[in-house]
C-alpha cells in the first residue's frame, strides 16, 4: 500500500513557506469536493499523483476504474481530484482539505501512517455499517484490516495493497566489483562491507542509498531508519519504538543509537550519495527513475513498488531491470534471528466525515475493490495483495519478477505503531538522521535530542530503556 514514500519537502522548509504551503492548498483545492452545492450524483476523488509527469499508474488505473462505475450506475459521474505533490505535502494538503465541507472530497486516498491522526481529528467517517453487509471485505488479511482501525476499534479505510522493503542491487556493479551476483548479506557489517568493496572498486558510482532527513519524510523514516531499528537485538519480539506494556514511546535505547550509527556510517564514508542530493526531497524520485537505470547506483535500501516506475507505458520503461538488478532481504543487526527484516505500510482509501456523497464513494470502493480490479491495481503498482483470493491467483505470482521475493517477506515483516501521535514521532526520526547524515550532530547528541522530541510529541508518555 505503499506509500508510495517519496519527498517531504514541507517538514525542511521554514515555518514561512509552510504556511505559504496551507495557504495554498486551502485557495486552490476550495473546489476539490463537498459543500451545498455538491452534485448529488457526482462522486468526488482525491489521490495522490506522482510528482514525475512520465509515471501515471495511479491515474491510468483510475481512469479505467471510473469508466467501469459509470457504465454501471447510468445517471452518476466521478470527478478524478489529483494532488500532485511529495508525499508529505500531499498529507498536508489533504488534511486542510478535510477540515471544510466546501474543500472535502468524496473519497481520499489515505496513508495508513497517517490516517490514525485524521480519525482522531474527526476528519474521516466509521465504515463499519458498509463493510457489514461487504462480502468481499471477508477476503482482506487480518494484519490489512488493522492498519486502518482506530482505537475505538471501528474500521476508517479499505487498503488497497500493502508492500515490504529490502535490498536492491545492480549486478553490473557487483560484477566489477568482484562481488557475488547471488550476494545475500547476514549483517549490517556486511552491507557496509560491499558498500565499501563498491566505493574503491567502482569510484564512479554511489555505493549505497540509505533515504534520510526531513526533506525525504516518511520515506526516511520507513525505508532507512526502521529498517535498521528493527532489525536490532530484540526487535523481533518486542516493538522498539513503542512499548505495548506500559503505552508509551520508548528513549534512550542502544537501538535507536545503533540505527543511527549506521546511518551516520553511511554518509561520514562517502558510502551514500551526496548530502545535498540525499537531503533533496526529489531523491526518491531520481534513484527510481535515474541512477538505477543509468547504473550509477550499486545498493538501494527500499521498497517493493520500484517496478511500477519501469513498466511499459511508466515513461521510465526499463524491461531489463529483472536481469540487471538483485534482490536481498535486509539482514537483522548481528544475523540474529529471524535474520532478516522488513517494513510494511500501504495506503487505504476512506471517506471524509465531510463527505457531501458518502454512500456513492463506498460503491466507487467496492467497484475499485472486485478480485479482478485489485489484482489490476496490485500488478501495476508492484504492491503486495491483501486480498486472500489474489494472493492465492498465480495470474498475481507469476505476473511480474520480483513479487514472489517480496511476498515472502511478509513473514518477516513489521508495521509501524498505529496511534495518532506517530507521525510527529517520525518527524524527530527524520530530523536525528538528518544531524548525524550532516554531521551537525553526534549520535549521542542527535539521540537525546530525539527523546526530548519525543516527549513533546507524545505529551511526555515516555519510557526510558537501555
Amino acid at each position: 500500500m505503499l506509500v508510495r514514500p517519496t519527498a517531504a519537502r514541507p517538514t525542511a522548509l521554514s515555518s514561512l513557506l509552510v504556511a505559504t504551503a496551507l495557504t495554498v492548498a486551502a485557495g486552490s483545492l476550495t473546489a476539490c469536493g463537498g459543500g451545498s452545492g455538491s452534485d448529488p450524483d457526482t462522486v468526488k476523488i482525491s489521490f495522490k499523483q506522482s510528482t514525475d509527469n512520465s509515471v501515471k499508474v495511479m491515474d491510468t488505473y483510475l481512469a479505467d476504474i471510473k469508466k467501469q462505475f459509470e457504465k454501471a450506475n447510468p445517471g452518476k459521474k466521478v470527478e478524478l481530484v489529483p494532488i500532485k505533490a511529495p508525499d508529505s505535502e500531499y498529507y498536508t494538503k489533504v488534511q486542510q482539505m478535510l477540515r471544510s465541507p466546501k474543500t472535502a472530497p468524496d473519497l481520499v486516498y489515505e496513508d495508513t501512517f497517517l490516517i490514525n491522526s485524521d480519525i482522531t481529528s474527526g476528519y474521516l467517517k466509521p465504515l463499519d455499517a458498509y463493510l457489514a453487509k461487504w462480502p468481499d471485505w471477508n477476503q482482506f488479511i487480518d494484519t490489512a484490516k488493522t492498519a486502518a482501525k482506530a482505537e475505538d476499534g471501528k474500521t476508517y479505510g479499505v487498503p488497497d495493497g500493502t508492500d515490504t522493503r529490502g535490498l536492491w542491487f545492480d549486478k553490473g556493479i557487483f560484477k566489477k566489483a568482484g562481488l557475488p551476483a547471488s550476494w545475500q548479506p547476514k549483517t549490517w557489517e556486511e552491507v557496509l562491507s560491499a558498500a565499501r568493496t563498491i566505493k574503491e572498486k567502482v569510484p564512479d558510482v554511489i555505493p549505497l542509498n540509505v533515504y534520510t532527513g526531513k526533506p525525504v519524510g516518511e520515506g526516511a523514516t520507513m525505508q532507512g531508519f526502521e529498517m535498521l531499528l528493527y532489525g536490532t537485538p530484540g526487535a523481533a519480539n518486542s516493538d522498539p519504538l513503542y512499548d505495548g506494556s506500559s503505552k508509551k514511546w520508548i528513549t534512550g535505547s542502544q537501538a535507536f543509537k545503533d540505527a543511527l550509527t549506521f546511518v551516520e556510517t553511511v554518509y561520514k564514508e562517502k558510502l551514500g550519495p551526496d548530502v545535498e542530493d540525499a537531503l533533496d526531497p526529489n531523491i526518491g524520485t531520481r534513484v527510481r527513475g535515474e541512477l538505477l537505470p543509468e547504473g550509477k547506483l550499486g545498493i538501494n535500501l527500499d521498497g517493493s513498488w520500484l517496478p511500477q516506475d519501469w513498466l511499459p507505458g511508466s515513461g521510465h520503461e526499463w524491461p531489463e531491470w529483472s536481469t540487471k538488478l538483485g534482490l536481498a532481504a535486509m539482514p537483522t543487526q548481528h544475523g540474529q534471528a529471524p535474520g532478516k527484516v522488513s517494513m510494511s505500510g500501504g495506503w487505504t482509501w476512506a471517506i471524509p466525515s465531510k463527505a457531501n456523497n458518502p454512500d456513492l464513494s463506498f460503491e466507487f470502493i467496492k467497484t475499485m475493490q472486485t478480485k479482478a480490479n485489485a489484482q489490476k491495481w496490485y500488478i501495476a503498482n508492484s504492491g503486495i495483495a491483501v486480498r486472500k483470493d489474489v494472493a492465492a491467483d498465480p495470474a498475481y505470482v507469476d505476473a511480474q519478477p520480483g513479487i514472489r521475493f517480496f511476498t515472502n517477506l511478509v513473514a518477516s515483516t513489521h508495521y509501524r505503531p498505529a496511534y495518532p501521535a506517530y507521525p510527529k514521532v517520525s518527524t524527530a526520526v527524520q530530523e536525528a538522521m538528518e544531524g548525524v547524515t550532516t554531521g551537525d550532530a553526534s549520535v549521542a547528541e542527535a539521540a537525546r535530542a530525539y527523546d526530548e522530541a519525543l516527549k513533546s510529541a507524545t505529551d511526555d508518555q515516555v519510557v526510558e530503556k537501555r
